[in-house]
């Protein structure tokens, strides 16, 4: 019996779960032909020797359809449902910890860690008034829930902090010097990775037992105080080389 096949017409339709795991074979794989089979075999759910059995005119308009789904920029979802669950997005991202703001902005670069980043900027609803409400304090054990997030929700969480993460820069430019506007690329994302270690050992006067309560502070008050440490330290070095040419 043939197996009806089923394809998305949208990237609510896709969960974060199905996406990471097609990105993983796409890292490692880049035969045309086998990637066109896995993308129908994971987003279509269906088996692979039901996908290898279509014609190539079908599964090329299938994969035609899955690609323009990516093509498209999704409006931030402020509220999505699941497993029976409300989850909402963080109301003011201005307001978030120096802890929170550093493990969204590692792992919202890496595709195999998305749903660490999209645990800090959606969290279950704890309390609604209208369009007002209260969502759950930060939990990283609760990060494995959100593989099951559709993407579209995923896609726009991502441009709208891309957008947020641009105005940091432009605010703290010291501190961030020539990172790029809206840029995911291998570069940044080791930058930031390790000069965000650096910066709380900085903050935390390089006492390791300081850094939990150092990631619970407000992430401006943490920022402009590393800006301060930074501008603080260049005239340091400019002044000790002035003494040299003397």
């Amino acid at each position: 019996m043939k197996k009806k096949l089923s394809v998305p017409s949208d990237l609510s339709e896709i969960t974060l779960g199905q996406y990471q795991r097609f990105y993983k074979i796409q890292e490692k794989n880049d035969d045309p032909y086998f990637l066109q089979c896995k993308m129908i075999e994971i987003f279509c759910n269906l088996d692979a020797l039901s996908v290898r059995k279509m014609k190539m005119s079908d599964a090329e308009r299938v994969a035609n359809i899955l690609n323009k789904m990516f093509e498209k920029k999704p409006p931030l979802t402020r509220t999505f449902n699941l497993e029976e669950k409300e989850y909402s997005f963080i109301p003011d991202l201005n307001n978030i910890s120096f802890g929170e703001y550093i493990d969204l902005d590692t792992n919202i670069s890496d595709w195999q860690n998305m749903h660490v980043a999209m645990n800090v900027l959606y969290r279950p609803v704890k309390q609604k008034l209208g369009e007002k409400y209260l969502i759950d304090e930060y939990n990283l054990e609760r990060k494995e829930n959100m593989v099951g997030m559709p993407m579209s929700v995923v896609m726009g969480s991502i441009f709208f902090f891309l957008s947020f993460r641009d105005g940091l820069i432009e605010n703290y430019g010291e501190l961030f010097g020539e990172q790029s506007r809206g840029s995911l690329d291998g570069i940044s994302i080791f930058n930031r990775k390790w000069g965000w270690l650096s910066s709380l050992y900085s903050l935390a006067e390089n006492d390791i037992t300081r850094l939990e309560n150092i990631t619970k502070l407000d992430m401006h008050q943490c920022l402009t105080m590393l800006s301060y440490l930074k501008e603080k330290q260049e005239l340091e070095n400019k002044r000790i080389k002035s003494k040299f040419k003397k």
